[in-house]
């Protein structure tokens, strides 16, 4: 680690930082930009976001303690409860350039990731985008107008396609730039295309079974029980939008 890096490093350690953009929003790079400058960086943990889905909170508080900076999932689900158990701690907000990029991206992502291990569920209510693409613009949306209202001037919103870089993180976090070039982690990156047969067809099944469960609905007829969830551990849990308040 540098000399300016271990200044940097000394400086924020003051403070956490959680990013709590969406996945898919460039937390990624956000992740290798933290891991850099010096922080003892933890990204996604789906163990936590289980422990989240339990409510079993004090879990994931003391992993965080061991930790000084964060992004990926469960920390976007549970902003407000970061902000109150860590009063000094910095939050960064990840967009992309619109909701629409955020959802090609997502629907991108969704098809080459593993079938049965994913927290789109957990996150979104829906194991594919595809299945619901308005609700999850709304939800984008609505996440990131309900972060900047309830954490005010404690979150720095950042957007690397708008040109977001060194200069607006490191001067968030009150530290040198690092001589390294900026990270671009996951830009277009492909994950293994063996996954995408199965993942179009779960993705279908789905779309069927919505279909299905919104016409009972319409003809006043219960919900058809014939189709299970596709990951029913993960039934029930809140959304972004639905943290407590």
């Amino acid at each position: 680690m540098s000399t300016r890096i271990r200044r940097c490093y000394s400086f924020a350690m003051k403070a956490k930082v959680f990013g709590i953009g969406l996945n898919k929003t460039g937390t990624t790079t956000l992740g290798q930009c933290l891991a850099q400058l010096g922080y003892r960086h933890m990204g996604y943990r789906p163990d936590l976001l289980r422990a989240l889905y339990d409510g079993r909170t004090a879990e994931i508080f003391a992993e965080i303690d061991r930790y000084d900076s964060f992004e990926d999932w469960p920390y976007p689900l549970m902003y407000r409860e970061l902000a109150v158990r860590y009063p000094d701690a910095k939050f960064i907000l990840t967009v992309r350039r619109d909701p629409d990029v955020w959802l090609k991206s997502l629907r991108r992502h969704s098809l080459r990731s593993r079938p049965f291990r994913h927290a789109r569920k957990i996150a979104y209510g829906y194991n594919y985008p595809h299945s619901a693409p308005d609700a999850h613009r709304d939800i984008y949306c609505r996440h990131n107008r309900e972060v900047c209202e309830y954490l005010g001037d404690r979150v720095r919103v950042l957007c690397w396609e708008r040109g977001d870089g060194w200069p607006e993180l490191c001067g968030y976090l009150g530290c040198d730039m690092p001589d390294e070039l900026f990270p671009h982690a996951n830009a277009a990156a492909e994950l293994p295309i063996r996954r995408a047969i199965p993942n179009r067809i779960l993705q279908q099944l789905e779309a069927w079974n919505l279909a299905l469960s919104l016409r009972l609905q319409t003809l006043g007829a219960a919900p058809s029980k014939a189709a299970p969830a596709l990951d029913t551990p993960l039934e029930g849990t809140r959304k972004p939008s639905d943290q407590r308040q």
